[in-house]
């Protein structure tokens, strides 16, 4: 099953796993890659091979294609510097440009810094410098919160830029647009789906990466109410009869899509059952194989098949269970599937029938919003205080080792040649082994 997944990414031609992590969830759309001898313990000085200083916090992750790491941040001296109750003192609230930030991988020095907009704003958890990058090894791509999206290339020069809600109306997610764009086959897909602040339509996108033209749009509808259509997830791919489909959740739904049409193929309910007004999304779905698993706020998460027509949503139901994450992507080694809880508490379920593994099991205390990275037999689980607690992945539960760096983190941690990269709300993080 892994070389399966493995097999997928590089026809999707989103870079070799171990090498390169060109958009969000990395180089299998699931936060897993084949690299062996990552660290498993560290500190804010131990095993780090360099460390960063950024200008403010994200939560976007940071992208990494040969010797070039892509992040985002907010301007410094922001009176954003942190959500919520962390919101810093004495900032300056009229700095509010966003950046694309290059990094050498190997030194951890800035390459070039560029403007990707202004007006910056706070929404809960997020600032508009908040959706990840992606990038095919020759330009990167970057949408910020406001809708702009622009393509650079990796020496920095912008090839050309468009502005989603000049073109397509107003944004409406409650806490702001957060969703990532995913590459393939030279074309940018991105969802904007939404209904808190707007009675416009939820929409899919796709765009020519080249050129920046919009090739379709297509409506999404959802019978969802007040805050529930809105979505801060990111679409992924399925493989279906020899050829890929987009998959797009939220709403109370997921739906499968054509790539060349953007023609709703199949659409799946039973995501909101109760019919409730606040079930927006966050966490993102994830395809293993033939089947795709799709979270919602919390409960339910359910498993469904990828090859239906139609209304699926009983037909190409699997299994289901009450114990899904709210924020954090879960992954899967193509057998297990390992879900990580808000709350810190790691659930490890059979992936063809929903059985379990181990059962709930509490890791370091706190709260979790970065999605977890799986990678050379260990899973990685990183809190918002910036503890990573580093798991056995397998049959058996067992904590290897618990790191702290001591500093707010949002990102979801990245892989590439053999070093983890960690996005704090004040440094980018290069861990190796020393």
């Amino acid at each position: 099953m892994k070389r399966l997944l493995l097999l997928i990414a590089i026809i999707a031609g989103v870079g070799m796993a171990g090498d390169n992590w060109p958009q969000w969830r990395g180089p299998n759309l699931d936060g897993t890659t084949s690299a062996t001898g990552l660290p498993v313990t560290w500190s804010t000085t131990e095993n780090v091979i360099w460390k960063t200083k950024l200008p403010s916090w994200a939560a976007a992750t940071p992208i990494i294609w040969g010797d070039t790491v892509f992040v985002t941040s907010a301007e410094e001296g922001s009176s954003l510097n942190r959500p919520n109750s962390r919101l810093a003192e004495g900032g300056d609230s009229a700095r509010d440009k966003l950046y694309l930030i290059a990094i050498d991988r190997e030194t951890g020095g800035v390459r070039w810094q560029r403007s990707i907009g202004t007006g910056n704003r706070i929404g809960n958890k997020q600032n508009m410098a908040s959706p990840s990058p992606v990038t095919d090894g020759e330009h990167v791509w970057v949408v910020n919160g406001n809708g702009e999206l622009r393509c650079f290339d990796f020496a920095g020069s912008q090839v050309w830029m468009r502005e989603m809600q000049k073109d397509y109306g107003k944004f409406g997610v409650q806490f702001g647009y957060a969703s990532s764009p995913l590459l393939h086959h030279g074309v940018l897909y991105l969802q904007n789906l939404q209904g808190m602040y707007t009675d416009d339509p939820s929409y899919v996108l796709a765009i020519d990466a080249a050129s920046g033209k919009t090739i379709w749009k297509v409506d999404r509808p959802t019978d969802g109410l007040h805050e529930t259509p809105d979505s801060y997830s990111t679409a992924t791919l399925a493989r279906v009869a020899g050829e890929f489909i987009l998959i797009v959740s939220g709403g109370g739904y997921v739906t499968g899509h054509d790539l060349k049409s953007g023609k709703e193929i199949w659409r799946a309910g039973g995501l909101n059952p109760d019919n409730a007004r606040n079930y927006r999304t966050i966490a993102s779905s994830i395809v293993v194989g033939d089947i795709v698993l799709v979270p919602s706020r919390r409960r339910p998460f359910i498993a469904f098949r990828t090859d239906g027509k139609g209304d699926v949503t009983d037909s190409k139901r699997l299994w289901s269970t009450e114990y899904g994450p709210d924020v954090p992507t879960p992954t899967s080694d193509g057998e297990r599937l390992y879900i990580i809880g808000d709350r810190g508490i790691v659930l490890n379920l059979n992936v063809s029938d929903g059985s379990t593994v181990w059962d709930r099991t509490r890791i370091e205390p706190g709260t979790y919003s970065a999605s977890p990275l799986l990678a050379d037999g260990k899973l990685y689980a990183i809190s918002e205080d910036g503890t990573t607690t580093v798991m056995k992945a397998g049959d058996e539960f067992e904590i290897l080792a618990v790191n702290r760096l001591g500093e707010y983190t949002l990102a979801s941690p990245a892989e590439a040649g053999n070093r983890i990269f960690i996005r704090t709300a004040e440094y980018l993080y290069c861990i190796g082994m020393q």
